[in-house]
């Protein structure tokens, strides 16, 4: 038989194991809450970061594909045609030959950015009448007519000088046998104020006297944000 007073130990002591278990549980959950709001704050964190790279990234349809030449090819839209490109009359003292003159042979990169958003330079201009021919990564065009002395055969922004002799050629006259007009506020049909970067460092003057030198990197932008000026990368081109 129990003793007198046993049964209600026994009760009192099971309450307490089970107001200790409760205690026990409720901290547990606390623990779980606590932690799965720090991982929330933590995906908070990394999605805020991952939008501010992106809104601050420049606009650039640009994809990492390699063309025909070995440059980055350039996706975005268009900056202007060669619609009204010249089509073999001289162009500030510079003619249409019917083979490329290599006496002088360098090549030149540019690129242009509209309000953020890069714009591509299309093949074909100073290459009459041009031939376009699938390549590895993109498209590659040849002249049926006559090749002036500064061209592009790929939309990758890559400018050819080739020339009868060593001599300086100006972004402005690349212009002008495209066709299109270069100014301090205005790059083909963009209107803006145009800042101008020659290999990372910033252009002062008038964009079209901006001399063009072998594996020199050219940015326009037009205007704003301001894009920070980017490198190309010119090693396996072969240009």
């Amino acid at each position: 038989m129990p003793k007198d007073g046993e049964e209600p130990g026994r009760r009192s002591s099971q309450s307490r194991r089970a107001k200790i278990a409760a205690q026990q549980a409720a901290a547990a959950q606390a623990e779980r809450r606590r932690r799965l709001l720090m991982i929330v704050g933590a995906v908070i964190v990394v999605a805020a970061v991952v939008v501010v790279i992106v809104l601050n990234f420049p606009k650039s349809s640009t994809t990492s594909t390699r063309g025909p030449e070995g440059i980055t090819v350039e996706s975005g839209p268009e900056l202007a045609s060669i619609s009204s490109a010249a089509t073999g009359k001289t162009v500030d003292g510079i003619s249409c030959d019917a083979s490329e003159q290599v006496a002088y042979h360098i090549h030149t990169h540019l690129a242009v950015y509209v309000n953020g958003q890069a714009h591509s330079i299309p093949y074909g201009i100073g290459v009459v009448q041009p031939v376009p021919q699938a390549a590895n990564g993109g498209t590659f065009v040849s002249a049926s007519t006559c090749y002036y002395w500064l061209h592009t055969h790929v939309a990758d922004g890559i400018i050819h000088v080739e020339s009868p002799t060593e001599a300086k050629y100006t972004l402005g006259q690349f212009f002008d046998i495209w066709g299109q007009p270069l100014s301090t506020d205005q790059v083909g049909p963009a209107k803006g104020t145009v800042t101008a970067y020659v290999n990372g460092k910033q252009f002062t003057g008038n964009p079209r006297d901006i001399t063009l030198q072998p594996h020199e990197d050219i940015q326009l932008n037009v205007g704003s944000p301001n894009v920070p000026p980017q490198s190309v990368d010119w090693s396996g081109s072969g240009l």
